[in-house]
């Protein structure tokens, strides 16, 4: 089976579904082009490619997804599409999220609309799309992403620090990310070193104002170098204001960090009942949980590591993600065979996502004949 495979940007969970899918499939890559003059260009490639594959998957919904799922469409092939939580919010005030401006909520809700199957990676964001998009939930299957347990794992001894991680390099990330607080809150904190990784540019140029003597900035790091880091804080804080399923909070989870994080988006299905749950923006409250996080028995930590074992390990997305694709073909005709009966009641087609690993389809053929058009 060949699949095309469409994305926007390189990313490490983008990647991963990358190399694990081309394990199984012929898996041809596409990305948009940086300059407007070349996507006339981009979209004929992406026809051509349609036109050849059986199934269609995208990461995020947005322009560089909508030829994908039009031509999909216009020749009848499965198109499916992973949504990570951007493409999914809105949040007007910081200018956050495609459905808070026309420009990107126009490509986001056509591809939303018609794909065929759509992936979000936390339940959260399937409450999102359902509200903002205008979609049916029949189509949509939570799929979690997955992490490696043996990689990101503890080492040692925990030490008094207080970590997060957040790729930024502009003050709209600093306040989705809530790095601002994460540095206020250290003031309040003077016996513990705060460490924030991934921050460049503009982000780090105004942490740096506004930070005390305990908070390090670092810039980006590789997931080699990263590892160390997490290994060695006993805290780590994700006070975002939104996320689909956060990413380095899970990674972190594993290394055995004690969480604090903001109870929004998809932060509660990492966290669970495990760590201290502040307030977005509420430096005073975070202050408070961190001490919290850091006289709490060690432990505490690796609960978190148990929890994200459990609920996300990187083979139950890979079981899943293949479920699904094989069966893409059949939901597509399914739909089809929904349209296509002539007397109310003939046919049943009924898709039961069921757990986050597996997919029910039941046909319940009613009468034995059909009408003739």
């Amino acid at each position: 089976m060949q699949i095309l495979f469409v994305m926007n940007k390189k990313s490490t969970f983008v990647d991963r579904d990358l190399q694990m899918l081309s394990n199984y499939y012929e898996v041809v890559p596409l990305s948009p082009p940086s300059s407007k003059d070349n996507w006339p260009g981009y979209i004929s490639k992406t026809k051509r490619a349609m036109q050849k594959s059986s199934v269609a998957l995208g990461w995020f919904a947005g322009w560089h997804t909508f030829p994908m799922v039009y031509y999909a469409k216009k020749y009848r092939k499965a198109s499916l599409i992973i949504v990570g939580g951007y493409d999914a919010v809105s949040f007007p005030e910081i200018g956050y999220g495609a459905f808070s401006n026309i420009k990107e909520s126009i490509p986001a809700r056509y591809v939303l609309k018609n794909a065929d199957i759509v992936l979000p990676v936390s339940h959260y964001l399937q409450k999102e799309i359902i509200k903002n998009a205008g979609i049916r939930g029949d189509k949509i299957f939570p799929v979690p992403t997955g992490y490696d347990a043996n990689f990101w794992k503890p080492n040692g001894k925990k030490e008094n620090i207080v970590l997060t991680v957040a790729g930024a390099k502009n003050m709209r990330r600093v306040k989705i990310k809530g790095l601002d607080t994460f540095v206020k809150a250290a003031k309040l904190v003077p016996h513990a070193q705060f460490i924030v990784i991934g921050v460049e540019g503009v982000a780090r140029d105004y942490l740096r104002n506004i930070a005390p003597e305990n908070v390090k900035l670092i810039g980006y790091t590789p997931n080699e170098e990263l590892l160390p880091y997490y290994q060695r804080a006993k805290v780590y804080a994700q006070l975002s204001i939104s996320e689909g399923l956060p990413n380095t909070l899970c990674e972190a989870m594993l290394s055995g960090d004690i969480p604090v994080g903001t109870n929004r988006g998809g932060i509660p299905e990492a966290m669970g009942n495990i760590g201290f749950y502040v307030p977005y923006g509420d430096v005073r409250a975070t202050a408070e949980a961190i001490k919290k996080a850091l006289n709490a028995p060690d432990e505490l930590g690796l609960k978190a590591r148990e929890r994200i074992v459990k609920l996300f390990p990187k083979k139950r997305r890979e079981e899943a993600l293949l479920k699904i694709i094989n069966i893409a073909p059949l939901l597509k005709y399914s739909q089809l065979l929904k349209r296509a009966a002539q007397v109310p009641g003939n046919v049943n087609v009924s898709i039961n996502p069921g757990l986050s690993s597996s997919v029910e389809i039941t046909i319940d053929m009613k009468k034995r004949h059909f009408i003739s058009p």
